[in-house]
């Protein structure tokens, strides 16, 4: 009987604690603390186009609130000036109540990115107002101009191009499928492509001298091959048919028969010389216009 009284007890024990319980609030409520952070990914590029544009990066607070509050952003740089090469409008966010999200805004000077110039901004959220974010408190902004044909990227210039080709005074022919598998830098202003298909008929790849040591006169020219692999010269004259075909560039270069490029715009245009292996070269210009 006593065990029995026992085990009575035991299960009204276990029924309330059961029926103590609130199914609605099993977990306490935590309040993460409030926090600032930048809302974009950790590095941001301002291209400056025009003059008198703006930037603007976003900041977040983590919680709302119903008083405004204070979020302070530091800027430093080892390359650009404040106050010469930007300036920012509201280096302390004052955020309203009820608002979580505000932006910084950065101007930056045009005068300053016309030629290939390129700054950092480092940007960090500090004290002493709202806490800074253990996650994004800090951003990385580059400051640049529009497109500058000096600023080469040898992998933007790469793959696929669309060819468009005459010969002297023929017709058109194209576009083909033409390839520039790569580019090779031979000093910081030069190098060298090779290019596929040229010719759209089997012929082996040809490489050609680029140059932008001028960003104003970018130079392309041929690299002179006595024979191209898979060439057939009777493609120019049937008189010299199952001979290699010869190129180079004019040995008297001018503006007509020398090639250029554009690394903003992606294209090439390749001005050569094809001659017959061993016995000469025709005067006429060969161009392919190469583009995307």
């Amino acid at each position: 009987m006593k065990k029995i009284l026992n085990s009575c007890l035991a299960l009204g024990m276990l029924v309330f604690a059961i029926s103590g319980c609130d199914k609605y609030d099993p977990y306490d409520t935590v309040i993460p603390p409030t926090q600032a952070h930048f809302m974009s990914k950790t590095i941001l590029t301002y291209q400056i186009l025009t003059a008198g544009t703006s930037f603007k990066v976003p900041v977040g607070i983590t919680n709302p609130s119903n008083v405004e509050r204070k979020v302070t952003v530091n800027i430093t740089s080892a390359t650009a000036t404040a106050g010469t090469d930007y300036t920012v409008t509201n280096p302390v966010l004052t955020i309203p109540a009820g608002k979580v999200i505000d932006s910084l805004e950065i101007k930056g000077t045009f005068t300053s990115y016309q030629n290939g110039e390129k700054d950092t901004l480092i940007l960090a959220i500090i004290q002493p107002d709202i806490d800074p974010s253990s996650y994004n408190d800090t951003l990385r902004l580059v400051l640049r101009g529009p497109c500058f044909e000096g600023d080469v990227t040898r992998s933007a210039l790469l793959g696929n191009f669309r060819a468009i080709e005459t010969f002297g005074t023929g017709a058109p022919y194209g576009p083909y499928a033409t390839t520039v598998p790569t580019f090779t830098t031979t000093s910081p202003t030069t190098g060298v492509i090779t290019v596929t298909n040229i010719w759209d008929n089997g012929w082996g790849p040809i490489q050609f001298n680029v140059d932008w040591t001028d960003p104003a006169n970018r130079i392309v020219t041929a690299v002179a091959q006595a024979a191209i692999p898979g060439s057939n010269a009777g493609d120019l004259n049937a008189l010299y048919a199952g001979q290699t075909v010869a190129v180079r560039a004019f040995v008297t270069p001018t503006a007509a028969n020398t090639g250029t490029f554009s690394a903003c715009n992606q294209t090439f245009t390749l001005r050569m010389q094809l001659g017959v292996t061993g016995v000469g070269f025709f005067g006429s210009i060969y161009t392919v216009n190469l583009s995307r």
